[in-house]
């Protein structure tokens, strides 16, 4: 038995993943074999005919006009049933992908700061890229799985009522396909296991070297940089043509015992009807009409065989893909997530901001970082102060319940930050990252959030409106995940604007001045005073003696936790 700890096996994790439209891949799968079946009645039809016209009377009689309206009806039900069939395992994939990537990402959303499981690259890698491989998988693999399980045993069947030695021959050649692709899916599974680290391991490479532009111009380490990538991209190309050859190979090897079988089927019959061979039938000589039909159902026998084979390179990457998901999704269920739910919420009322015996999840640390107590009144502007490490980053996020702390309590009035509350609590507070990130919508957008208020007043509140007049389409600019085409500190001074139009009571700032030349810096600290000054309680964590003097006072965190 597998024990409670085992890990379960890809097959397993894939049969979860498809249970939602399981009755999708059945049906198309059902159908696809009541539309293979079509073939052997089509087939009947063209020996009938050919058989009457090279051999009269030897078959039952069938005209030419009849027998090619049948073929034509058949072949037009078949047709829609075909159609039926792609179109069912086709929306089948459509909702397995919608479904394992949101459920993905609404799992990575709700870890909390510092805790993630996946980097922002192997999160995008992983739901975008790799779990694509999932699509074929359903649209092929399932309904081919289930058409070769039933479509060659009622051909077989069929070609033993004509001949039981056409049915040895089938016999014989048909298991060495399945025996052949079992062997090569194995080496498939693992080539593709390969593949996907390496995909992941390049995207992951190429996302850091993006963030890193500035820096490695500045540093004179582009050349570096371009060999790194061009060796992980050699990888990768090894990796892919390592899937592709084992997938070839093995296409070619299987085609041919397909061909082998077909062949010897073709040599029986013609040997049969020029008499030349008078065995295998049940006690009568092979008809003309007999041998066209079992000729034409031998390739059909096959090609279930084949569509699966094709399609088990199909089934070894979604393997691989389902083992990297289940690990994923182990590795975020097993780190810290955030307060609450992650929604809206309706702000409590305010009063002082305490927190007391705070004791954090280590996150990249070694151990856990004991906090200081502390407190913050309405309307003061007060600095988190201390060396590197000591925690500022660490204390902003868990007042804003992105951090699920350990220990200790942090309290808004009379009301306490939990699960319960966290989704009010957050309604309070504004955020600026030191690293400003941008979703992809219009500068307005991003600022407004959708919600009526005084724009402008926002951003010249901040020093922010000739940053807007700057930029190409003004408030329609679109800048991009890492805020192209504005400096740090012109996406700075566009959060604190977002800070300004959104009113929140109380405004978290991270480094807002980091790294910035003294005339920006100046600019960012008047934005932040212009919110102190409508009575918002300003808190920042920061080095800089020039932001640090502006605010009415600071908290020290002693050390490096």
């Amino acid at each position: 038995m597998t024990s409670a700890t085992e890990a379960p096996k890809p097959k397993t994790i894939l049969n979860r993943i498809a249970a939602p439209v399981s009755g999708k891949l059945r049906a198309a799968g059902w159908i696809g074999v009541v539309a293979a079946l079509i073939w052997p009645a089509q087939a009947a039809l063209v020996g009938l005919v050919l058989g009457d016209l090279v051999a009269p009377g030897v078959s039952p009689p069938l005209s030419p006009l009849a027998g090619a309206a049948g073929f034509v009806a058949l072949a037009l039900v078949r047709v829609v049933l075909d159609w039926i069939s792609q179109k069912l395992s086709a929306d089948a994939a459509e909702i397995v992908l919608r479904e394992a990537r949101g459920k993905l990402i609404t799992r990575s959303l709700r870890q909390a700061s510092g805790a993630a499981a996946l980097s922002p690259a192997e999160l995008a890698s992983l739901a975008a890229e790799k779990l694509a491989a999932l699509g074929p998988w359903a649209t092929r693999y399932q309904p081919a799985f289930l058409r070769a399980k039933f479509i060659p045993l009622a051909f077989l069947i069929l070609a033993a009522t004509q001949s039981w030695a056409a049915a040895g021959i089938l016999l014989i050649a048909g298991p060495l396909i399945p025996v052949f692709m079992a062997l090569v899916g194995m080496a498939a599974q693992e080539a593709s296991e390969k593949q996907m680290v390496e995909i992941g391991s390049l995207n992951k490479l190429l996302i850091d070297r993006i963030a890193a532009i500035t820096d490695l111009r500045l540093l004179g380490a582009e050349a570096r940089s371009r060999a790194d990538l061009e060796t992980k991209s050699d990888d990768l190309r090894v990796r892919t043509m390592a899937v592709l050859r084992v997938a070839f190979l093995s296409s070619t090897t299987l085609e041919l015992f397909a061909a082998i079988g077909v062949a010897l089927m073709a040599v029986y019959v013609g040997f049969s009807l020029i008499g030349w061979m008078n065995f295998g039938t049940w006690g009568t000589k092979m008809t003309p009409a007999e041998g066209i039909f079992l000729l034409m159902i031998a390739p059909e026998f096959f090609q279930p065989l084949r569509d699966l084979a094709a399609a088990w390179h199909d089934r070894a990457a979604a393997l691989a893909v389902a083992s990297e998901l289940d690990t994923a999704e182990t590795e975020i269920a097993q780190s810290a997530t955030l307060l609450g739910s992650g929604g809206e919420g309706i702000a409590p009322a305010l009063g002082t901001l305490r927190w007391q015996g705070l004791l954090i999840p280590p996150g990249h640390a070694a151990e856990p970082i004991a906090l200081p107590d502390g407190q913050v009144e309405p309307g003061e502007a007060v600095a988190i102060i201390g060396p590197s490490g000591a925690g500022k980053t660490t204390l902003l996020t868990a007042l804003v319940g992105l951090i699920r702390p350990e220990a200790g309590t942090i309290r808004l009035g009379d009301l306490e930050l939990s699960d319960e509350s966290a989704d009010n609590w957050r309604a309070v507070f504004g955020w600026i990252p030191q690293s400003p990130r941008f979703a992809d919508a219009s500068l307005r957008e991003l600022i407004t959030l959708g919600r009526p208020g005084d724009l402008d007043a926002a951003l010249d509140a901040a020093q922010a409106a000739e940053v807007v007049a700057g930029l190409p389409g003004g408030l329609e600019a679109r800048l991009g995940d890492m805020g192209g085409g504005v400096s740090g500190g012109e996406a700075r001074r566009l959060l604190i604007a977002r800070a300004h139009y959104a009113s929140r009571p109380i405004v978290l700032a991270d480094e807002p001045t980091a790294d910035l030349d003294p005339e920006t810096g100046a600019k960012i600290i008047q934005g932040l005073l212009a919110l102190r000054a409508r009575g918002a309680t300003v808190i920042v964590a920061s080095h800089d003696p020039a932001l640090i003097a502006a605010m009415d006072r600071a908290i020290e965190l002693e050390g490096a936790a």
